[in-house]
């Protein structure tokens, strides 16, 4: 079977980039070991994603945001940093489009109204259930081979598949791996007192713990526990785990009733040495594998989609090959340069307020006061409060795919 692109990881970075070169009318096949039942109608899984205006301005335009039901958008207009029981924070926004810093949707929403907004395009193939077992990179086209014995060939291949991506390694490009040996626990929590629309995180003695916004007395408990502490709370009773998270949270919001069940995730943050090989790309966490600390890792995985779209949308329209070595290049300069500053800033955020020797300790009191000169803190806010910038390709490539399809 041939194809012009093959996109190995149907989550959102690898059908939002299937959605936008959609209109070039080139072939594109997706691959992903979900069934197609996890794909269309995915499960609650817990992670709620904070979009910066830019991002949902890249929604809007691969027709996915106007697929998301108005009443799971919560307000997300400031986000705040402590330390332990320190009064002075680390503060980020608000913004000055609509006053808010950005907005609050799940991770379940975004991926189902993308699913949404491909299934339609009639030169896109999903392959659910396929597991890729070896790839093959040759002059002038890459092969795959599927579980099932299926082989599938394509000028370019996309590498869509999680931070511990199977391309990736396929392909020979190394990454920094930190594992931390912790694992994030997330769920949804009635609160009894107003969270004010403000995300608010705390880096205290032996766990971290974050509190997102999700509307009238509703929040996200996020909390950053070694493994077999975590592991201990999620089999606590709902009565009992209300219990524990309000002692955690020193009571801050009131009464905590678990509305989910916790779900955990371990904590490995990933950066690819190369985000590009000879007729091959890296897009999302197989790129770029953040601290969840900002929530902002699927911020970064659309500035993927977008860097690789602008640069092979052109030469697709033209005929092209979509694996021309210098707008692979030009994508990978594009991304490093708007990612490697906040991947940076965000370790150095983490490493200073989780280290519990004394010097830090010191360090952390001192920097929280003077948080408006850090440099870090001037990195994270310069991707968070970014405004939307006009992108006509893009645009373009959107309203052509809804002309086509009469959407």
């Amino acid at each position: 079977m041939y194809t012009q692109i093959v996109i190995v990881g149907a989550g959102p970075a690898g059908l939002s980039l299937a959605r936008a070169l959609s209109s070039s009318g080139a072939r594109i096949i997706l691959v992903d070991t979900q069934q197609l039942t996890a794909l269309s109608d995915p499960s609650f899984d817990g992670r709620e994603i904070a979009l910066t205006h830019q991002s949902i301005s890249d929604l809007e335009q691969l027709g996915v945001w106007d697929r998301i039901d108005a009443k799971e958008v919560f307000t997300l207009r400031e986000a705040q940093i402590y330390d332990g029981k320190s009064p002075y924070a680390l503060r980020y926004g608000p913004g000055e489009i609509d006053g808010q810093l950005g907005c609050m949707v799940s991770n379940c929403t975004i991926r189902k109204a993308a699913y949404e907004a491909v299934k339609v395009l009639e030169n896109v193939e999903v392959l659910a259930g396929a597991k890729v077992v070896s790839l093959e990179v040759g002059k002038r086209s890459v092969r795959i081979t599927l579980s099932d014995g299926k082989d599938i060939s394509a000028a370019l291949l996309i590498g869509a598949d999680s931070r511990f991506s199977f391309v990736r390694d396929q392909l020979g490009i190394g990454a920094e791996m930190n594992r931390l040996g912790k694992a994030m626990l997330v769920g949804r929590v009635k609160i009894g007192s107003w969270h004010d629309d403000i995300a608010t995180e705390w880096f205290d003695h032996g766990q971290t713990l974050a509190l997102l916004p999700l509307g009238d007395g509703v929040a996200s408990a996020v909390l950053t526990l070694p493994e077999s502490e975590a592991a201990t709370l999620q089999k606590l009773k709902a009565e009992a785990l209300g219990q524990e998270l309000q002692r955690r949270y020193r009571g801050r919001f009131g009464t905590m009733t678990p509305l989910s069940p916790l779900h955990s995730y371990p904590l490995t943050t990933t950066y690819s040495k190369r985000f590009v090989a000879h007729r091959a790309a890296l897009i999302g966490d197989a790129a770029v594998g953040m601290h969840p600390v900002t929530a902002h890792g699927f911020n970064l995985g659309l500035a993927s989609v977008r860097h690789l779209s602008e640069e092979i949308l052109p030469i697709l329209e033209r005929g092209g090959d979509p694996a021309n070595p210098a707008a692979l290049a030009r994508y990978e300069r594009r991304h490093r340069r708007e990612s490697r500053p906040i991947y940076l800033a965000t370790n150095s955020i983490v490493g200073l307020y989780t280290d519990d020797r004394p010097p830090a300790r010191i360090a952390r009191r001192v920097s929280l006061r003077l948080a408006q000169l850090l440099p870090a803190r001037k990195a994270v806010q310069r991707m968070l409060m970014k405004p939307a910038r006009e992108r006509t390709r893009l645009r373009r490539s959107v309203i052509s795919s809804k002309l086509r399809l009469g959407r």
